[in-house]
């Protein structure tokens, strides 16, 4: 695909909060295929100068709410999901370097020998300098989801715009997959998600963005080039907006 370097992004600081599940072979582990095209569609904004976190969840090694079919506690078993955030960090780290783009992953645990700690202060001053930086370890709490984490950073770091990427195409009034008739919302206030009870994101992680007056664009990451047009301002997926 050719690129148009000439276009100017809408945005200048955004966060794209990934699922784990976009990392691996249909959800599982790791797909160096699917590692390499996020890692082209991240290039492909990085080189208009927009500002880029990363909050990335860990469903494709495990979830807190898997460890506990195993008997394990709940508190453990996030645990065990944060931890998996943090490889999956680690590993888009590695990527994003080798392709030449500086990147940072700084983690709700402390992990000196692998991250930084995750310090507002330090993530935006690495933000300024042109370097990605990822978020790694949700919160660093349990009972906690990824999108909080998202929410959380992006109102740490004065985030223009928290970026979902999804397998759809946007948010609908129903489940597209059951019904024909369900129709896409172009955009769409965060107190008619709430009355219509649509699952944007955890409810914790809904009320923090809409209190801090964060917008979230919901989109379909995996059309090639959606990102680059969606950071540009073009009409893509759905716009959650105050």
């Amino acid at each position: 695909m050719k690129r148009n370097k000439s276009r100017k992004p809408k945005y200048r600081r955004i966060l794209i909060k990934l699922s784990g599940e976009t990392l691996g072979d249909r959800g599982f582990g790791f797909s160096a295929v699917a590692i390499q095209r996020i890692v082209q569609e991240i290039i492909s904004i990085h080189e208009l100068g927009v500002q880029i976190m990363i909050v990335v969840g860990g469903g494709n090694i495990i979830r807190g709410t898997t460890a506990t079919s195993l008997g394990i506690d709940r508190p453990t078993g996030d645990t065990m999901g944060m931890l998996g955030t943090v490889i999956n960090s680690i590993a888009l780290c590695g990527v994003l370097e080798k392709a030449g783009i500086q990147t940072r992953v700084q983690t709700a645990i402390d992990m000196p020998r692998v991250s930084e700690p995750a310090i507002r202060r330090r993530a935006i001053r690495h933000l300024e300098k042109g370097r990605v930086v990822i978020f790694g370890a949700g919160t660093g709490n349990p009972f906690v989801s990824t999108d909080t984490a998202a929410a959380l950073r992006s109102s740490e770091t004065n985030a223009e715009i928290i970026l979902k990427a999804t397998k759809v195409d946007g948010i609908y009034d129903k489940d597209p997959k059951k019904f024909s008739s369900a129709t896409m919302f172009q955009k769409i206030s965060f107190q008619e998600v709430l009355d219509r009870r649509l699952e944007v994101m955890d409810l914790a992680a809904f009320a923090m963005c809409r209190e801090n007056r964060i917008p979230i664009i919901v989109f379909d990451f995996f059309k090639q080039g959606n990102l680059r047009r969606v950071v540009c301002g073009d009409q893509i997926g759905t716009l959650v907006h105050l």
